[in-house]
């Protein structure tokens, strides 16, 4: 609902907030053509008509631009979802991620899959990349992974590892725990919003029990799995922007647009002469 960002998501969806000019949404698309990814599922809500809306063709508007020679950002707009088969799935009732995952099941079918959580963002395509290749070597699901401070760890998903971190970041999973007190959490490396997942997943989705408030956490399915086959995590130092808050989006918002082409260079200079 993006209660954190009211009022402007009473209209738009948080999804859709732009960084720099490009929506935080069109980001993790970029991720998925990046990582080789052909089929994206967007799980939405009829209540955000806007995010269907934002991938859908735009002639008129197209037209426009051409006629009054704004053609690259013509050839920008007819990009969007060109290089990607787009479709949607629909959790009208929030029931957790787990749940927000089940919706996608028709859409997926019976192979693996990628879930992408679009409160992060990625510097770039490398670690999705990385985790399916670790997925297709062993069979099994892979999750992204953060290395905390050992007082932060009570916020978040924590692994309990199953031996030593190998050169490239992978490690095995023994299960994992849901927001550990300190003195309990089995390590300090957290579950970030990636996710490489076999389509076993859907049947432990389908065996969870609903927690607080009805919801089914993605969190339980993911532990029978581990429990019952190979299960893995990556840990990559890929830059990693939480848009989930306003502090996380406004910092996004600053370092990339510093890193623009376009306007980089003059944000650069007004921002040194403002702080």
């Amino acid at each position: 609902m993006g209660t954190r960002f009211l009022p402007a998501t009473k209209a738009v969806p948080k999804e859709l907030l732009p960084i720099v000019d490009t929506p935080a949404l069109q980001l993790i698309v970029d991720e998925c053509v990046g990582a080789g990814i052909e089929h994206i599922v967007m799980v939405t809500s009829h209540a955000k008509p806007a995010i269907e809306a934002y991938f859908a063709e735009a002639p008129e508007v197209v037209a426009k631009l051409r006629a009054t020679g704004r053609d690259q950002v013509a050839d920008h707009l007819e990009a969007i979802g060109r290089d990607v088969r787009i479709s949607f799935a629909y959790q009208d009732v929030a029931l957790g991620l787990g749940h927000a995952v089940g919706c996608a099941r028709e859409a997926v079918g019976d192979e693996p899959f990628a879930v992408l959580l679009p409160d992060e963002i990625m510097g770039d395509s490398s670690l999705l990349a990385q985790m399916a290749d670790v997925c297709v070597a062993t069979g099994g699901s892979v999750v992204g992974l953060k290395q905390v401070a050992r007082h932060e760890v009570s916020a978040y998903g924590v692994i309990d590892p199953v031996g030593e971190l190998s050169s490239d970041g992978v490690i095995r999973i023994g299960t994992m725990v849901e927001k550990p007190a300190v003195a309990e959490a089995p390590s300090e490396l957290i579950i970030i919003g990636r996710y490489v997942l076999t389509p076993d997943v859907f049947d432990c989705i389908d065996r969870v029990r609903p927690g607080a408030g009805g919801e089914i956490q993605l969190t339980d399915a993911l532990r029978m799995q581990a429990e019952a086959g190979p299960f893995h995590g990556v840990l990559s130092d890929i830059r990693r922007y939480d848009t989930g808050n306003p502090f996380g989006w406004l910092t996004a918002v600053v370092e990339l647009a510093l890193e623009d082409e376009r306007i980089g260079t003059q944000f650069r200079e007004w921002l040194r002469a403002r702080v």
